[in-house]
């Protein structure tokens, strides 16, 4: 029977919980977003540490790697993303010319087809307005972060606070995984360490295995595409690398993005169509073979409709910094649904202790007739069984 005094306890401690969480969400975000660069550096500081490395040491290259990358994604990528995003609105007329050109008298001729019904330059209009209000917005928002003195402190804080939190996190991970621990009650300690391990299987074979997968397929579709010369190459392979964790998803994206880009690219339309779907063939063979298999391998992590919920769910709870506890969250939930099945099937409410004996009993009985004969089956077969012809005995004298 349940404690009703314990499940009070627990979700008491459970509100209280969420309602901090909900408090100090904006002052949490930076020790959020620390925690998860900690967990991914985490298995390579381990690693070096492995190889006769001091700990100090090994979270010092991989911080220093961590740092690099970061300050290459927001020195060079972002701001040439920001660039061929700003020039996407003027590109929207030669889609426009292209199509009042070829494509509507291409499907007029060949299939009596006509758009006018749906009006496509006024589609074209539309379009343009809402990129230009775009584009507009965005400087707008910016400027205003930069100009209020609140808003520059904040940035000039959590940049600050972000890195110094993450270099702590991974030195000391080993220690404070291990206190916690021990601050688990001991007649639990065993099932909430469990629990953990398959939770963090879970959320690494996603952050660490699939999120490799899709930032490896950004690199090389955004290569690819900007080496073949498209317009917004490295913005429409980025996109389509970034949504990739949904099956399929990404090479529709990109494909349908390069095929535009190829349109208003210029030159041979044919020759660009072809390289577009060069890059991402060449990309969904080398993800298939070469990079779910090394690096997802055939666990079993979070599907991706989990994902785009909890980061949804998350997001409109907390806001950013529920978009970081999102994931972790989503792993925990679906380890403990697992086990909650495995308990369920085992128990007398589904009926299996009750059907396995009702199963095994005609099986067992059937044995035990055959392998243990009664007195009465004995003396019925020795009855029945024919005499052996008796032999004559010679007397010893003759």
């Amino acid at each position: 029977m349940i404690d009703d005094r314990r499940v009070w306890s627990w979700l008491i401690i459970a509100t209280a919980i969420g309602g901090l969480l909900y408090f100090l969400a904006p002052v949490l975000t930076p020790f959020a977003l620390s925690a998860l660069f900690a967990y991914l550096g985490n298995p390579l500081v381990e690693r070096l540490a492995a190889k006769r490395m001091s700990r100090g040491a090994a979270v010092a290259i991989v911080f220093l790697l961590m740092t690099m990358a970061v300050a290459l994604l927001l020195a060079i990528i972002i701001p040439a993303l920001i660039d061929q995003a700003r020039s996407v609105p003027g590109y929207i007329d030669a889609l426009h010319a292209w199509y009042d050109r070829v494509a509507a008298p291409w499907l007029q001729s060949e299939f009596g087809f006509s758009l006018t019904a749906i009006d496509p330059g006024r589609a074209f209009a539309s379009l343009r307005t809402h990129l230009d209000d775009i584009g507009r917005f965005a400087p707008k928002l910016l400027g205003g972060l930069t100009t209020s003195g609140a808003a520059v402190i904040g940035w000039v804080a959590n940049v600050l606070l972000i890195p110094l939190i993450t270099f702590y996190l991974m030195r000391d991970w080993t220690h404070m995984v291990e206190r916690l621990r021990l601050l688990i009650p001991r007649p639990l300690e065993p099932t909430v360490t469990q629990l953990a391990r398959e939770s963090d299987a879970v959320l690494g074979s996603f952050l660490r295995g699939q999120m490799s997968v899709v930032f490896a397929l950004a690199a090389m579709y955004a290569t690819g595409l900007s080496l073949a010369g498209l317009k917004f190459g490295m913005l429409i392979g980025i996109v389509a690398g970034l949504v990739s964790f949904v099956p399929y998803l990404g090479p529709v994206v990109g494909i349908g993005g390069g095929l535009i880009s190829a349109i208003v690219t210029g030159g041979d339309i044919w020759v660009n169509v072809a390289l577009v779907l060069a890059v991402f063939m060449v990309g969904q063979l080398v993800e298939s073979f070469f990079l779910t298999p090394k690096l997802v391998g055939e666990s079993i992590g979070l599907h991706p409709v989990a994902v785009i919920f909890a980061v949804l769910a998350g997001g409109q709870l907390f806001g950013f910094f529920g978009v970081l506890l999102a994931l972790p969250v989503a792993a925990v939930i679906l380890v403990v649904l697992r086990h909650t099945r495995e308990r369920y099937l085992a128990s007398d409410i589904y009926g299996a202790e009750a059907t396995a004996p009702a199963d095994a009993t005609p099986a067992s009985a059937a044995t035990a007739d055959t392998a243990t004969p009664t007195p009465a089956a004995e003396a019925t077969a020795a009855a029945s069984a024919p005499s052996a012809p008796s032999m004559p005995i010679k007397d010893a004298s003759t």
